[in-house]
């Protein structure tokens, strides 16, 4: 056992002989996954150059969206696909990671916009019926910017008007929201030009932002003196102009909506750049009454009531209105000790200006103007503009009667003279009437108005009591008599008639005395021959 457990000699270790080096040679085994290597690194290369990049689009939640499943689509094609959806660090917002083609790498830029696509009802339209069959997806609306992006803040709602959509955008500056909305519309003499985009309260809180969309071609009308107003729902009006309604659409009346008019719109205004702002006025009217650029404020005095004169009423100059009301005050005149009522006015003089071509306004020859007209007895009055409502307007007249007056240019703001309104004068007339009225011995003529008036009930009684026995007494004899007189007419009429006896033998009587008399005529004709007749007699004829 201890002998086989002994070590080797070193001579019993064979000798290691070194082969000769040989050549490389490739055998066929190893041709195919060579082959395969150089296939899938081409690939491996072909893929990584091919890829996309790699974007984050934050959502305030995962609503419609699943990795691997949610697709990006830019104009109904697919761009890009969500590889992973979490949850942020402080659980306030969700990231989606997606990766996108390469072709669409140009297009990330700062304000290219993402948003879920779901079916919504908003204003007067219906999107994202088709992904109730195919699901939700995010949509891409490519941005003009040059400053690349790669993270991104997806929207709650797809944009209004897409980037690529030709037209211009403005902004209009509201004192509220009103009844507007994304998506309502624009119009332009009643036509849908446009809509709003997007809208935003002021930094300083004391107003909202829109920014609207005009589509091209309309956007040219779009000047530097163009006005825009509320045209949403139903404008009625009832104030010292009357009653007025107005609106744009049926949809207006529904989602509200938003006109434009140009003023002077045969004018050169060229049109207005991108982006730029407007005033947004509540009403149509509100919009248009602030054309003139050349006003001038007036003060009067008024010492009557100005109960339905509000501010905002117009001035008014024989149907043409010349400015408005301002203002009303309380005014306590020191010196007088009167208290009295002050009306601010702002008038437009370019409203009286000359229509001559080239005319040009001048204060100065307003001034001179309007002093000429109060000298001549141009005086301001309240008259009632409305007599539905009682609304109250400033009417300005000439009253030649009316006592001289001039413009007082010396205070600020100057006072325009003023005259009674018709009703205040109709009330003076009236209390003059009442005042005589009470001067009239008013007892004593009632004391006889009231004793002729029991004299004529009392004459009226006897009357009534004459007449009754008029009635009773004397009626009955009356109609006998009446009977009488008619049998008596009657018997006249039988003898008087053409065949009764006595008219016959009175035609026969009278032409007896027909014939009498004309025997007498013979008779007086030959005595007035013969006179000797009456003593000789007639002689007999000799034959």
């Amino acid at each position: 056992m201890s002998e086989m457990q002994q070590e080797p000699e070193l001579s019993d270790i064979p000798e290691a002989v070194p082969e000769p080096k040989k050549r490389f040679s490739l055998q066929l085994v190893w041709l195919i996954p060579i082959v395969a290597a150089i296939i899938g690194g081409t690939l491996a290369v072909k893929t990584y150059l091919q890829k996309g990049p790699t974007i984050t689009i934050t959502f305030k939640t995962g609503d419609g969206l699943e990795a691997g499943k949610t697709k990006i689509k830019y104009k109904d094609v697919e761009v890009g696909l969500v590889k992973d959806v979490t949850i942020a660090k402080d659980i306030t917002h969700v990231i989606a990671t997606a990766e996108l083609k390469k072709e669409v790498t140009p297009y990330l830029v700062e304000d290219t916009k993402f948003w879920v696509v779901r079916p919504r009802i908003s204003g007067g339209s219906v999107t994202g019926l088709a992904t109730l069959m195919g699901g939700s997806y995010i949509g891409v609306d490519v941005g003009t910017s040059k400053q690349p992006q790669r993270a991104f803040t997806g929207l709650e709602a797809a944009p209004a008007v897409a980037m690529d959509v030709p037209g211009s955008r403005f902004q209009l500056h509201s004192a509220d929201l009103g009844s507007l909305d994304i998506g309502s519309p624009l119009y332009f003499r009643r036509i849908q030009v446009g809509q709003v985009v997007s809208y935003e309260l002021d930094k300083d809180g004391n107003g909202v932002t829109f920014k609207v969309f005009v589509a091209a071609p309309y956007d040219k009308y779009v000047r530097a003196n163009s006005r825009f107003w509320n045209a949403s729902g139903v404008d009625l009006t009832l104030d010292a102009n009357g009653l007025k309604l107005d609106t744009q659409s049926l949809m207006s009346i529904l989602i509200g909506g938003i006109a434009f008019q140009t003023l002077d719109e045969g004018g050169d205004a060229a049109p207005t750049s991108s982006n730029t702002a407007f005033t947004l006025f509540a009403t149509r009217d509100e919009a248009m009454k602030n054309r003139d650029t050349i006003s001038q404020s007036f003060a009067m005095i008024f010492n009557e009531t100005v109960r339905g004169l509000s501010q905002g009423a117009p001035v008014d100059f024989r149907g043409v209105t010349v400015g408005e009301v301002s203002g009303i005050h309380v005014e306590h005149d020191t010196r007088t000790k009167e208290i009295n009522i002050l009306v601010d006015m702002r008038f437009y003089p370019e409203r009286l200006r000359s229509r001559a071509v080239g005319a040009v306004p001048d204060p100065k020859e307003y001034r001179a103007i309007l002093n000429e007209m109060v000298a001549h007895g141009l005086r301001a009055q309240l008259k009632s503009g409305n007599m539905l409502t009682g609304q109250l307007i400033v009417a300005l007249d000439f009253f030649p009667n009316a006592p001289k007056a001039n413009v007082n240019w010396a205070t600020n703001p100057p006072r325009f003279p003023t005259t009674p309104g018709s009703l205040v004068e109709l009330q003076a007339t009236l209390m003059q009437i009442a005042k005589k009225l009470e001067k009239l011995p008013l007892d004593e003529v009632v004391g006889d108005v009231r004793q002729t008036v029991q004299t004529l009930d009392a004459t009226l009684k006897d009357a009534d009591r004459m007449i009754r026995k008029v009635d009773k007494d004397i009626m009955p004899e009356m109609r006998m008599t009446m009977e009488e007189a008619r049998k008596t007419l009657g018997a006249a009429k039988q003898t008087l008639s053409a065949d009764a006896p006595l008219q016959q033998d009175l035609r026969e009587t009278l032409r007896e005395l027909a014939r009498t008399a004309q025997s007498l005529r013979v008779l007086t004709d030959y005595l007035e021959r013969h006179p000797e007749a009456l003593i000789r007699g007639k002689q007999e004829d000799k034959p």
